[in-house]
């Protein structure tokens, strides 16, 4: 296994622990104030990287990076709404207006999404084993959740809202190769979701003034830190790190195991049961997963 792969498997245990952690979290924590302050927190660390690179490369004489020119900016804008500002708030308004089990079939299509704008984009050539592995892994996800689907009438919004956020996400993840041609991961995800982080906020300000800040506990406030570091900057930047290096329909793959690691530490920490389908969609999961990564 590569260190690559290894750096992709702890973005999928952070992952998967967030949502367990934000389940907790937003528990005395409204939805908009936590989003706002996490994208706030993350976007600060990777300015902050930006500059002290930047600095070592004038103190050391290092030749410095390639310069944004206006065209990348208004590629990394696009960036910054689609994959940060708008996605984030179709997630939340989907995941608060569907089940569970919708929302977390509707977000398995990503890496059939992404594989299909990466065709399109002419970005890859996905051959016949990619899908494979894309379609068997979607298969291990239905099983996980598929059974427990509810589709009624009231939560088709919901449904299109989660289908919206994929959509955007993936989006989000082939639209930055051309960038990454150029720039490090850690110019196009620290440019990116600072400018969604300030729109995000902008928009946020009416939410973020009638919270009554008091009723916030302090292991909110912990838990809402630590998503933000790991699960938004640490793994924002493995994100892009890996589509630069592997592509955007195999960095895509991974995504499927989220869920798997989610009901495991949902079990652990939350005492959700984990049930027999589940353990065999898991497998079917990590199937996909091996045959895609081999293709």
């Amino acid at each position: 296994m590569s260190r690559l792969d290894l750096l992709l498997l702890s973005m999928v245990a952070i992952w998967g622990t967030n949502f367990s952690l934000v389940k907790v979290a937003l528990r005395d924590f409204p939805e908009l104030a936590f989003n706002a302050f996490r994208l706030v927190i993350a976007s600060s660390i990777f300015l902050t990287a930006l500059w002290w690179q930047q600095s070592r490369a004038r103190e050391n004489g290092t030749p410095p990076p390639p310069r944004v020119v206006p065209a990348d900016w208004a590629r990394l804008v696009f960036l910054g709404v689609v994959g940060h500002c708008l996605y984030q708030f179709l997630f939340l308004g989907g995941v608060k207006r569907t089940s569970v089990g919708n929302g977390s079939l509707i977000l398995g299509t990503t890496p059939v999404v992404v594989a299909l704008l990466t065709s399109i984009a002419g970005h890859e050539r996905v051959p016949p084993m990619k899908w494979l592995g894309a379609a068997i892994s979607f298969l291990g996800l239905y099983i996980v959740v598929g059974q427990k689907v509810e589709w009624s009438a009231g939560g088709h919004l919901g449904d299109l809202l989660v289908f919206a956020s994929t959509i955007c996400w993936a989006t989000y993840s082939v639209a930055s190769v051309p960038l990454l041609r150029r720039h490090s991961p850690l110019v196009v995800t620290g440019y990116s979701i600072s400018i969604g982080a300030a729109l995000y906020t902008l928009v946020s300000v009416p939410a973020l003034v009638s919270v009554e800040w008091g009723a916030i506990s302090l292991l909110s406030w912990v838990l809402m830190a630590t998503s933000a570091v790991f699960a938004l900057a640490f793994a924002y930047l493995i994100w892009y790190t890996s589509v630069q290096r592997a592509g955007s329909t195999r960095t895509a793959a991974w995504s499927n195991v989220t869920p798997v690691v989610a009901m495991g530490i949902a079990a652990v920490w939350l005492g959700e049961p984990i049930a027999l389908n589940q353990v065999l969609g898991s497998l079917a999961i990590f199937t996909g997963l091996f045959i895609t990564r081999r293709a």
